[in-house]
């Protein structure tokens, strides 16, 4: 067993807020670390106290350049000063939806290089919730033990708690369409899916929908939402087809630019997510599960740390 007093837990400054959530489903405090800017923008780092020999555990989000190099920057730091383990959580991956290049088009896959940067800062495992594609998980040589964690168990529970009683959830394309047929198996509710086509980088076309959502609540669910082009043209499918109500679900509220408003034209008054990406809080539109219980219930799991508590299960 690891002993609590043992472990220490870290974030970078992108995930403070859900890191000090999960610190107090695992009873530990969360540690600051020393910081300041210097003038010329060059950030310092230093660790508070002797980490040698100690199990490390890091909380970041990389929704930014600034997010994953710290992200790095800690890992490596932790290996300089001889460390017993990192072990990291990534509650969103920035750059995963680029986990492939075109043939002869000369992009960087930055989903791929990215997370190997991370790899190669030499952590013993990381865990990732809700990828984009599992793909970059496997970016590295096999040293690195690797987890996907998934947020359906917290997701059906949400919708539970809402009370709704005729409802159908709704993929927006059939790539995500097994992702929630799980979730509505966890439901025992009726599920479909969107046609959906991508014909640029950033510009995805559907096309038609299922009799399926007609006269029910449509409940559309996805990894993120960016900038909300698809997701927005699937609300406008599933009115088309009969749907009574639209309401989004997604893990990742990247919510990019003006998407908040474009929901809202649309007549959307509830997207449910969850605090992966940071900055996100309940609000009139927004409505917001923390998936701190789940990262926590996973480090006991893989650290195998005595006296949990119940918040945790």
């Amino acid at each position: 067993m690891t002993e609590q007093k043992n472990i220490l837990l870290f974030a970078n400054q992108a995930s403070q807020e859900l890191a000090g959530r999960v610190a107090v489903e695992l009873a530990i405090p969360l540690t600051q670390m020393v910081m300041k800017r210097f003038a010329d923008g060059e950030v310092y780092h230093a660790f508070p106290c002797d980490i040698s020999g100690r199990d490390i555990i890091i909380i970041a989000a990389t929704p930014d350049d600034a997010a994953h190099q710290e992200l790095v920057d800690l890992i490596s730091g932790c290996r300089y000063w001889n460390s017993g383990s990192v072990n990291v959580v990534i509650p969103y991956l920035g750059y995963s939806t680029m986990e492939r290049a075109r043939p002869e088009s000369g992009e960087i896959p930055k989903g791929i290089t990215r997370t190997r940067q991370i790899f190669r800062s030499r952590p013993d495992y990381v865990a990732f919730v809700d990828l984009h594609s599992e793909a970059v998980s496997h970016a590295h040589a096999g040293e690195i033990r690797t987890r996907h964690v998934w947020t359906e168990s917290l997701a059906a529970r949400k919708i539970k708690k809402m009370g709704l009683s005729d409802y159908v959830l709704v993929s927006p394309d059939y790539g995500f369409s097994k992702r929630v047929a799980r979730l509505a198996g966890l439901l025992d509710c009726p599920h479909t899916a969107a046609n959906k086509d991508r014909y640029d980088v950033d510009r995805t076309i559907v096309g038609q929908m299922s009799s399926a959502v007609r006269g029910k609540t449509a409940i559309i669910c996805d990894d993120m939402i960016r900038t909300g082009g698809s997701m927005l043209q699937t609300v406008d499918r599933c009115y088309e087809a009969g749907a009574v109500e639209v309401m989004i679900l997604a893990t990742h509220l990247v919510l990019a630019g003006d998407a908040r408003v474009r929901f809202r034209a649309r007549g959307i008054d509830r997207i449910i997510g969850t605090d992966t990406f940071p900055g996100r809080h309940s609000d009139d539109l927004l409505d917001i599960f923390s998936v701190a219980p789940l990262i926590a219930r996973e480090l006991i799991h893989y650290l195998r740390i005595e006296n949990f508590f119940e918040a945790a299960e």
